[in-house]
């Protein structure tokens, strides 16, 4: 039964983020259902992820970051042994700030 409960809340908070629109709605939403804290180790979780994907060693990234080498390991099985998510969006994003700063790039130089 509670495992039902449980299901049935991960799917809503799901549905919830997939009906979010944008970068605003997102941080009003997470504003709202996060502390403070929590966003920023979501946020130190995906810098660290940034930093693997790059080849910067643990040292480096624990360092910069100053994340807990515990969660750092597991950021690096999720990397590589888990649904894809970190991989993906990461690589969305990095591929849509490198077209974003061409287009500016671009646009300084006419």
């Amino acid at each position: 039964m509670l495992n039902q409960h449980k299901e049935r809340d991960t799917t809503l908070l799901f549905k919830t983020l997939a009906q979010l629109k944008n970068e605003e709605e997102f941080r009003m939403f997470f504003e709202d259902l996060c502390t403070y804290k929590e966003i920023e180790q979501m946020s130190q979780r995906l810098e660290s992820a940034c930093l693997l994907l790059d080849g910067k060693t643990y040292s480096h990234i624990i360092e910069t970051t100053e994340i807990s080498s515990a969660t750092l390991s597991r950021i690096s099985r999720c990397i590589q042994h888990g649904s894809g998510g970190y991989n993906k969006l990461l690589v969305n994003i990095r591929e849509k700030e490198s077209k974003d700063n061409n287009e500016n790039n671009e646009s300084e130089g006419n």
